[in-house]
């Protein structure tokens, strides 16, 4: 009987596995080769060994777009986190309706990140603006879409809607671990506002604190569908985040080789980070 059961277990996986390496590892395997090549995307290519990573350190607009990308995904993930956790508290509370307002703020969640990125581009390019124009705010007359200065809070705003119900939906799930004696006990202790936040129930949810830093960070440094329906990298490649870049240069730009080089050096910085994070994380939670 377990060695029909272990049959029939290994049976289910092995297909999922096969899928798994041909979709996933193959083609991770064949573009860390083409990154030590001068592979255009089409016909024959040489060996270059480390060219394409040597120039990546000395090319500005790799540099740039590294730039960018890490300050969008580092102020989104503090926006996130921020209205998330007011948000989980809010509907946490004995308020009336919470199954409602819960399944009204995930809704931006369900929907396709490329359709809510195009819906967006037209309020910032044409609702936006005549609102603006119709309460007399200069600042606003134009798309912050074609200003290279404001461009990227546009695209935060856009990936901070989508993100939050998320967020807001682990930030509940730790919230309703907090057993109801904590609370009795600071209570009676006085505690009151934001020091019982701070003191009772912060600590008791710091691992899904954690778990949403490190997923936002995560996401935020992969961003592309935002960028490809409101920016296109533009304007003046101000809002060029790595992912675009690796996608717009390799695949029609014939930097297929040397973006390939810039995609394995990314995977790299991205298990770093969120390494990093995890380790500094963990010892916070150890600490309290």
């Amino acid at each position: 009987m377990k060695n029909e059961r272990k049959r029939t277990f290994l049976l289910i996986t092995l297909p999922i596995l096969a899928l798994f390496i041909c979709f996933n590892t193959v083609p991770l395997i064949r573009g860390v080769i083409y990154s030590f090549t001068n592979f255009k995307g089409f016909g024959s290519y040489d060996w270059v060994g480390f060219r394409n990573y040597i120039d990546l350190f000395s090319d500005a607009r790799v540099g740039k777009s590294y730039l960018f990308t890490f300050k969008l995904a580092i102020v989104t993930t503090i926006v996130v986190n921020i209205i998330s956790l007011v948000l989980a508290l809010a509907l946490n509370s004995k308020i009336r309706a919470k199954s409602f307002f819960r399944g009204a703020y995930f809704l931006p969640n369900i929907l396709g990140a490329l359709v809510v990125g195009y819906i967006f581009n037209y309020f910032f390019t044409y609702i936006l603006p005549a609102l603006a124009a119709m309460a007399g705010v200069d600042s606003l007359s134009t798309s912050i879409l074609s200003d290279p200065d404001t461009a990227w809070l546009g695209i935060m705003a856009v990936c901070a809607w989508q993100a939050v119900a998320m967020n807001t939906i682990i930030y509940i799930s730790g919230l309703q671990t907090v057993p109801e004696d904590v609370y009795e006990a600071g209570d009676l202790d006085g505690a009151t506002g934001f020091k019982k936040f701070r003191h009772l129930t912060f600590p008791l949810i710091v691992p899904f604190f954690s778990i949403n830093m490190v997923l936002c960070v995560k996401n935020f440094l992969m961003v592309f569908d935002q960028i490809m329906a409101l920016t296109k990298g533009g304007p003046a490649q101000s809002t060029e985040s790595i992912s675009y870049l690796i996608y717009n240069n390799g695949m029609s730009g014939g930097q297929f080789g040397f973006q390939s080089a810039n995609a394995v050096i990314f995977f790299i910085v991205i298990v770093m980070v969120s390494v990093a994070q995890m380790k500094f994380t963990g010892k916070k939670e150890e600490q309290l």
